[in-house]
Order: C-alpha cells, then sequence, then structure tokens
C-alpha cells in the first residue's frame, strides 16, 4: 500500500521538507533502495549513501542534512522513526478468526472467537486464549494455561500447564515455557527430583526468542517482567524474577532464583550463578561469569564478573606484564654480572 510522504509524516510526528505528495511505496537500505521506496539515515555517512541512493525519500534526524535531489521527512529519532515505519510498509501476515480443523482444542478450554487456533496445534483442558490471539501450528498450550489478549505464538512453542502469559507477548518459534526446573536432591547414592509445581508468568508485551527455554518454579513462579526482551537460545532456571523491560541477548543462562531488577542488560553468552541479586539498570558485558550481587546502575564484566573499572584496570596491567618481566630478567642478568 503506498503512502504520501505527508501521510508518514503525520504518522511519525515529523515534517516533510520537499514534496509532501511523493508516492512512498516500501522501505529499504540505501544500497538496496530503488525509486519509491523511503530509507533513513541517523548520521552524516548513513545520509550521503542515501542521498546516492535510488531512494525517493530519506527519514532524517535534526538540521545537519540536506539535498536537492530527495525529499526529507525530519523527525526527532530516526531510528525510532525507522522501528514504527516500518510494519507499515511491512504489516505482519493476517490470521482469519478460528480453529483449524486439525487443531484439538479440549472441551472444558476457552478460545476467543477472535482467536486464530492454527494446524495442528493443541489447547488442554481448562486453558483459555484470549481475543485476537494467534496460535501458530503445531503449538502446544497445557492445561489451565492462560493466553493473554493479542499475544502471538509461533510455531512449535510449547507452554505447559498453568503458566500464564500476558497480553500482546510475542513467543518464537521452537521455545519451551514452563519445563521443569533443574531440581534434584542427593538421596542415599542417587539424584532424587525435586518435583516442580510451580508456574511460568510472563507480563504484558514481553517477547521471547527462538529456542528459548524459561523453566516453571518448584513452588512459586518464574517471573518475566512487562516489556522484557529475550533474545534466542536464552536459558531462565526455575524461580528466576526478571524484572521490567529488560533485555537479555542470546546464549545466556540464569540459575534459579536470581532476580534482576527493572530495565537490566545482559549481554550475549553471560552465565548468572543462583540465588544472586542484580540492581535496577544495571549492565552486564558478554560473557561474563556472574558470581555476586550487583548494584543497582553498576556496569560489570569478565570471569568472574567485576566492576568495569576495576577489570580494565587488570587488563591494563597485563598488558604491561610482558615488559616487567623483561625489565626483571634485565636486572637479574646485571647482578649476577657484578657478582
Amino acid at each position: 500500500m503506498p503512502f504520501t510522504a505527508a501521510e508518514i509524516a503525520e504518522k511519525l510526528q515529523g515534517q516533510v521538507i520537499g514534496d509532501p505528495a511523493l508516492q512512498l511505496t516500501g522501505f529499504a537500505i540505501a544500497s538496496a533502495a530503488k525509486p519509491g521506496d523511503l530509507t533513513f539515515a541517523e548520521n552524516q555517512d548513513y545520509f550521503t549513501a542515501a542521498d546516492q541512493s535510488a531512494a525517493s525519500a530519506i527519514l532524517i534526524s535534526g538540521d545537519d542534512f540536506q539535498t536537492a535531489k530527495k525529499t526529507l521527512i525530519k523527525v526527532s529519532n530516526a531510528r525510532v522513526a525507522f522501528a514504527r515505519v516500518l510494519p507499515l510498509f511491512f504489516p505482519e501476515p493476517s490470521f482469519a478468526p478460528g480453529i483449524h480443523p486439525t487443531a484439538v482444542v479440549e472441551p472444558s478450554a476457552s478460545v476467543d472467537p477472535t482467536a486464530f487456533v492454527g494446524p495442528n496445534s493443541y489447547v488442554g483442558a481448562g486453558a483459555k486464549v484470549g481475543a485476537r490471539c494467534v496460535i501458530e501450528r503445531l503449538v502446544s498450550i497445557g492445561e489451565n494455561a492462560v493466553i493473554g489478549e493479542d499475544t502471538r505464538i509461533f510455531p512449535n512453542v510449547t507452554v505447559y500447564q498453568g503458566c500464564q502469559i500476558g497480553q500482546r507477548v510475542r513467543i518464537h518459534a521452537g521455545t519451551v515455557i514452563g519445563s521443569d526446573g533443574y531440581g534434584y536432591v542427593f538421596d542415599q547414592g542417587e539424584h532424587r527430583k525435586v518435583p516442580q509445581v510451580g508456574i511460568v508468568i510472563l507480563g504484558d508485551d514481553v517477547e521471547i526468542g527462538a529456542n528459548v527455554t524459561i523453566d516453571r518454579g518448584a513452588l512459586g513462579p518464574t517471573v518475566i517482567g512487562k516489556g522484557t526482551k529475550i533474545d534466542n537460545l536464552v536459558q531462565i532456571a526455575h524461580n528466576v524474577s526478571i524484572g521490567e523491560h529488560c533485555i537479555i541477548i542470546s546464549q545466556t543462562g540464569i540459575a534459579g532464583s536470581t532476580k534482576l531488577g527493572n530495565y537490566v542488560t545482559v549481554a550475549g553468552q553471560v552465565g548468572l550463578a543462583g540465588h544472586l541479586k542484580i540492581g535496577d539498570q544495571a549492565t552486564i558485558v558478554a560473557q561474563s561469569g556472574v558470581m555476586h550481587d550487583i548494584p543497582a546502575k553498576e556496569k560489570w564484566m569478565g570471569s568472574p564478573a567485576q566492576p568495569d573499572k576495576q577489570v580494565k584496570r587488570q587488563l591494563l596491567a597485563l598488558q604491561q606484564l610482558p615488559e616487567l618481566i623483561r625489565r626483571v630478567k634485565e636486572l637479574e642478568r646485571q647482578s649476577q654480572s657484578k657478582q
């Protein structure tokens, strides 16, 4: 569907510099843009490439960009505008409400008439699927699970019994919500399983990537706060509590009962030990191994993780070590020659 530059500017609370009636039919990066496309530039390098491209218009922010060749749409933040305008040109596939003939919905389950349940999916006894939900193919919703309104669950996701999914949640392919936590006690020469009888609670506007595993609590719940975004291939253990609007990047593992505050950023391949407390707005750098609590707003790195300034001093000292060794050997040689 085409939009005029003026229509796009209105949706973005922006300003058109050039032809407001210009018809825009797509969005592309500068190197792939063609006539009729909109592109964006958040710095001078991006703008130079965009201005030389075949794109018809450019999203910009600030007053530093000028061109005689393109229509500009000036916004307060070009990258935010980029995220907001993409759905206009690339809307998600729509699903007509209804239950596919190959889906199995237990008689005691409740599926809102506006929801979609896809081929070969299963909705267990007592489960509830809210309004306008999309349950794609080969999804399993366990007994008494609750799926909030406008949630979308992609293929091959499993939501175990009793788990509670908020509104506008997105769960990508292959993810498992509510599998047993890893709980065992050593008893008479063997590892005896501790039954995991809690649930998982996902807040509103959470997004879970592909092939993520979130274990159910041993007794109470494992909780993911509203607005938190979890990347692919993340493991979250039983009774973990993650606050609101956190960012958890790929291949991170969070051990049982650890608690993260709000707006925490955990970079890729981080490991957090169990029963820790991570303060609000803390940042953990990639490949860190966290063994201790982290206060609010601090940035930690390394393995074992420490405050970043401390680790950087250690790294600088290590870089000086070869020269220090060379000087010590020279002093030893001089000392021996005087004997």
